[in-house]
């Protein structure tokens, strides 16, 4: 007996590895060679492409697809109906497709409807807002929005953007969350890119 769950409406290939208290809703499709971490929340009608490898505690709201190419490392969100894609220069005729990798890694969020151009890191703790077109790589804890999407700030683990610095030097500039005390450092030449 399996211990994850698979609503019976949903579709799980053979050979798709799936981790423990991960559960998968209706109308999703996950590929067969697929890889979903232990506690995962797939939404309803989510599409795993083939190949895709997901890590633990990742929540995917409805209406996302995760293409072959991404990587999505442990505790991130994506929320409903955001886009990643895996091709710079798609076209529907031709040879030329080539997968082109994204990795989103631990701890990121990406807000609802953003879309995540490939060829792009998220870094660790990262915000995307929703509805913003990433095109180029986000650095960690950074706080992103717009199209293209802009680097405006910085955020917490705990998710609250970060307000006042706590100390600046030439190296790094130190922020003290409002709300859970966290420190986070912030190199000085991603801090100087806020626009």
């Amino acid at each position: 007996m399996a211990d994850y769950f698979v609503h019976d409406k949903a579709i799980v290939d053979e050979g798709a590895e799936i981790g423990k208290d991960t559960r998968i809703w209706h109308f999703a499709h996950v590929r067969g060679t697929a890889k979903i971490g232990s506690g995962c929340n797939i939404g309803k009608d989510v599409y795993i492409d083939a190949e895709v490898v997901i890590g633990n505690s990742v929540k995917i709201q409805n209406g996302v697809s995760v293409y072959h190419g991404v990587t999505i490392e442990d505790d991130v969100f994506c929320g409903p109906h955001m886009t990643f894609t895996n091709d710079m220069y798609p076209r529907a005729f031709g040879n030329s497709w080539e997968v082109v990798e994204t990795l989103v890694k631990k701890g990121a969020s990406i807000g609802a409807h953003a879309t995540i151009v490939c060829d792009t890191i998220l870094g660790e703790y990262c915000m995307v807002g929703s509805g913003a077109v990433v095109t180029k790589n986000v650095p960690a804890y950074g706080l992103v929005v717009g199209n293209p999407a802009k680097l405006v700030g910085f955020v917490c683990k705990c998710g609250i953007p970060l307000k006042e610095e706590a100390s600046i030097t030439d190296q790094e500039v130190v922020f003290k969350c409002s709300s859970c005390d966290e420190e986070i450092v912030i190199p000085r030449d991603v801090y100087d890119q806020v626009g």
